[in-house]
């Protein structure tokens, strides 16, 4: 018995590579014959820099991106001007939140990178290989899936629909979504070209000589190569014209990679819920959203980070199930702020006749509060008295209730980020908890401003889970039984 993960993107890859990392041997099936071809997501966050160090992959990461550039963003006429509004220009200075740097890798290199690191680990990767249908029962999930040669039956514990954002799964489970819908229609290509000296950008266009007179112009990993997207979709396009359109060049003699096969959707909704029984769902299945700001690359490798502990020690025993609640009520509410953030960035950067709508969700500030601030508030944790269940934080003033990421401090020999994520840590100033029988690594502290941040006295403790997240804290000192106490409600397992 192990876990079905369907689909080979980035959650699916990321959920396979932490399972493995976690114990469990699972199983993927992808239907395409190899990971992405086309760049699609890119860009990394520090807080998944993180999660990318406790698998391993960090250092490759950071070795596959850009050495020579900042990454831009634009809104502009064209490549070459006139800039309408310069996005970014520089990466924000998360660097007293966070120990770990940016980095700048499409889709199209970083599934190879996790598909890599899952292997080495033990997952059993199946590319061309496809769900026909599955069936759940009291003890798992009979799947069904072909390959080239012939169907075959597998039986798991559990099953992550990590399968896009048509999601076969999703639709079979009868889970609907919530949101604004569809946002607009786009279709795109692949072209290679000398762009005079313009590396590392993305530039939204707004043009009326372009179809639908608005459009997208991004780099790729590969130098030279680029990706051209407008939003009509009605009728043959003149590709050539379009991107001497979209770069400013109009001598330009651009080389077609690919042509475009139908239309891609810009949709905006989440998942009414992320779990049915024994499945679970992920990435684009759970959450869809305008492709501003790259929130959805980043939050699908971290779903699997979140997920798969949980997923594997309940598979191996050392959870009760009850501790799967909490996925659904941990995403799915960080999910509708990342998806209501995009669609309002979405509004700035590309449809300035949607900016004046009442309904449009005000931003989240600080923007690290997105990253760093969240609190996952769904069972796996011992809430406090009187804590009023706020779901977003300021990192910049941390609290460290149960339920926010555990803040980062620097401490003699490197910090408290370096000391997560391959199991539960107990933080403290305490010796004494040292003396536990509990399957926690014990870390003693001595750092005040460990305990400014951490909101403890030096007698008192933090338990936080392997995905960062504080799950129970003693202000004070407490019994080693009342430590107990909470890691068995935290993994639901009774005395």
């Amino acid at each position: 018995m192990t876990v079905l993960v369907v689909g080979g993107g980035l959650s699916g890859l990321s959920t396979a590579m932490y399972l493995a990392l976690h114990g469990v041997r699972p199983v993927l099936v992808e239907k395409h014959p190899t990971t992405s071809v086309h760049p699609k997501a890119r860009g990394q966050f520090p807080h998944v820099m993180e999660a990318l160090k406790v698998a391993g992959v960090d250092g490759k990461v950071t070795a596959a991106s850009p050495k020579d550039g900042q990454f831009r963003i634009t809104r502009a006429v064209s490549l070459n001007g006139p800039v309408l509004t310069e996005i970014l220009a520089k990466s924000p200075d998360f660097g007293h939140l966070s120990p770990a740097p940016w980095a700048d890798v499409s889709q199209e290199r970083m599934e190879p990178i996790l598909a890599d690191r899952a292997r080495e680990l033990g997952a059993d990767l199946r590319f061309g290989t496809e769900l026909v249908s599955f069936e759940q029962h009291g003890n798992g999930v009979t799947a069904v899936i072909r390959t080239a040669t012939g169907e075959e039956t597998i039986e798991s514990d559990y099953m992550v629909a990590a399968d896009g954002h048509r999601s076969p799964i999703r639709h079979a489970l009868g889970i609907g979504l919530e949101g604004r819908g569809v946002l607009g229609e786009g279709t795109g290509t692949l072209f290679e070209a000398d762009l005079q000296g313009q590396q590392h950008f993305l530039c939204y266009l707004l043009n009326p000589e372009l179809p639908g007179g608005a459009g997208v112009l991004v780099s790729t990993d590969v130098p030279g190569r680029y990706a051209v997207g407008v939003s009509n979709v009605d009728g043959p396009k003149d590709w050539k014209q379009i991107i001497r359109t979209a770069t400013g060049i109009p001598d330009l003699e651009p080389k077609i990679l690919d042509l475009p096969h139908g239309r891609s959707e810009t949709r905006h909704g989440v998942a009414q819920r992320f779990r049915d029984n024994r499945v679970f769902l992920v990435g684009d299945a759970a959450r869809m959203m305008p492709p501003t700001g790259a929130f959805g690359g980043n939050t699908a490798i971290m779903d699997g980070f979140s997920l798969a502990w949980k997923l594997a020690m309940v598979t191996k025993g050392e959870a009760g199930p009850g501790l799967l609640d909490s996925h659904d009520p941990e995403r799915r509410p960080y999910s509708k702020i990342l998806a209501d953030q995009q669609f309002l960035l979405f509004t700035q950067r590309g449809r300035p006749d949607l900016a004046d709508d009442p309904t449009l969700p005000a931003p989240v500030e600080p923007v690290s509060a997105l990253f760093f601030g969240y609190r996952q508030l769904g069972g796996a944790i011992v809430a406090e008295p009187g804590d009023r269940g706020e779901l977003v934080e300021n990192p910049e003033q941390p609290t460290g209730r149960p339920g926010v990421r555990a803040p980062y401090v620097k401490l003699a020999d490197g910090s408290t980020t370096d000391l997560l994520g391959h199991g539960f840590v107990l933080l403290t100033g305490n010796p004494a908890y040292k003396a536990t029988e509990l399957p926690i690594a014990v870390h003693v502290i001595e750092e005040p401003e460990f305990f400014d941040k951490y909101g403890i006295a030096k007698q008192g403790a933090t338990l936080v889970r392997p995905d960062f997240v504080i799950a129970w804290r003693s202000v004070g000192e407490a019994t080693l039984s009342e430590l107990e106490k909470a890691w068995r409600t935290v993994l639901d397992r009774p005395a």
